[in-house]
This record gives C-alpha cells, sequence and structure tokens, in this order.
C-alpha cells in the first residue's frame, strides 16, 4: 500500500481528499502540524506527497526545498493560484505536478497514480490486481483471464479497480458513482448500470459470467 502525505491547511478540502485515496486503498497522513512538515514526512517516510503552497508559517514552496534537501520522493503541488508563474516556480522547485483548485478527485486521482508508476518500479499490487483467475493491469487498464485479454474504457477501469480493492465487501452504486463522476446527482442513475454492464460483458466473453455480482438495494460485489 502506498503511503501520502497530505500537507493541505483547508480542513474542507483534506478531508475530501483523505476520504476519496482512503477509498482507492492508498494510506494517508494528514500533516496537520505546519511548523514540523519535514519532521513528520522523516517520521513518515511517505511515497509521495501532496503539499499546498498556501500554508501558514511556511508556505509550500519552502517546504518541498526542505524536502528535497533530504528526498527525491515524488510531490505534487495543489493550489488556488492559476499564474504560469506559479506553476514554474513550483516545477522549479522540485515538484513533479501542480493540480490547480478547485480540481476534479477523478484528475488527481489519475495523476497520483501517473506520478507514482512514472517513479517507482514495483511488480505487485500497485499496478496490478489480482483476484481468482483474473488479474488487472491498471498501468494500460487490460484485464487478462486464462490467455484471453480484453482493454477497459476508463469508466470500466475504475468500477473494476474500486471494486477489486474491496474484494469481498459491497461497494454501493453511490461509492461508484463518486468515484466515477463526484456529483451524482447531475447523472442518470441508469449511466452507471450500463458502464457496469458493458465491464460484464468483456469478462464474460472471457470466461466468467459471475465475476461482479449484484446486490439488490445495496450495490456491486466481487467475492
Amino acid at each position: 500500500m502506498f503511503r501520502i502525505m497530505l500537507v493541505e491547511d483547508d480542513e474542507k478540502i483534506r478531508g475530501i481528499v483523505t476520504d476519496t485515496l482512503r477509498k482507492w486503498k492508498y494510506e494517508v497522513f494528514e500533516g496537520t502540524d505546519f511548523e514540523r512538515v519535514l519532521e513528520d514526512f522523516k517520521e513518515h517516510q511517505p511515497h509521495l506527497v501532496l503539499l499546498d503552497i498556501n500554508l501558514p508559517a511556511f508556505d509550500g514552496y519552502y517546504w518541498c526545498q526542505q524536502i528535497r534537501a533530504v528526498s527525491h520522493v515524488p510531490i505534487i503541488f495543489l493550489s488556488s493560484r492559476d499564474q504560469n508563474m506559479d506553476i514554474i516556480m513550483a516545477m522549479n522547485m522540485g515538484g513533479d505536478d501542480y493540480v490547480q483548485k478547485p480540481f476534479d478527485l477523478s484528475v488527481l486521482v489519475a495523476k497520483i497514480s501517473a506520478v507514482l508508476r512514472r517513479n517507482y518500479t514495483y511488480q505487485d499490487d500497485g499496478l496490478k490486481l489480482q483476484h481468482r483467475e483474473l488479474a488487472f493491469n491498471l498501468a494500460n487498464s487490460t484485464v487478462q483471464l486464462d490467455g484471453a485479454v480484453a482493454e477497459l474504457s476508463r469508466n470500466e477501469s475504475i468500477i473494476l479497480q474500486l471494486l477489486m480493492r474491496n474484494a469481498g465487501k459491497i461497494v454501493s452504486r453511490e461509492e461508484l458513482m463518486q468515484a466515477l463522476w463526484h456529483d451524482d446527482q447531475f447523472v442518470d442513475d441508469n449511466t452507471l448500470t450500463v458502464n457496469v454492464n458493458r465491464l460484464r460483458r468483456k469478462i464474460a466473453e472471457m470466461g466468467r459470467d459471475d465475476f461482479i455480482g449484484t446486490r439488490k438495494g445495496m450495490g456491486y460485489i466481487v467475492e
């Protein structure tokens, strides 16, 4: 499990980001003592840092320099600043990416995954999920079963990843819709059904028509 250190002074944003990342099975440490960010970093040894720029005491640029003095761990800046100079400065300070607020949570998760993929070489479940005979490669969004390979769309990949990371547990339709679209009040409920059915059909064509189960009134499950 990858450890992510989140340094963000906005409590609401911090809570939303933490909840989202934990749903994706990331371990999250919230660095809320903004005068000892480096000490917390050394103590928790995260694989990636999400770092706000506007912080009490010292700003994110300062803490990026402090971290860079002792580590090459990837750093993604989070900021409401939208000037090109802020982005350039963040990159020059040693940042690996820059996400402007307000941001789409799916974009943030995708950027985190991409940065981790670029910075770590791993053969375990960081990029591959295995459940029974089915293997899901997150790096290229493909599933493999008994020699057969199928490519998944973005939505199908998100659905399958969430289900497989929660194997044995029911994942509610609300959780899936939140992961896919983040504001499900504007999404037709039938859209999720269509995406799940497409995913099921691809897996069924590979020989497993019972991989994703339905729990009526509750959600879906991979058992």
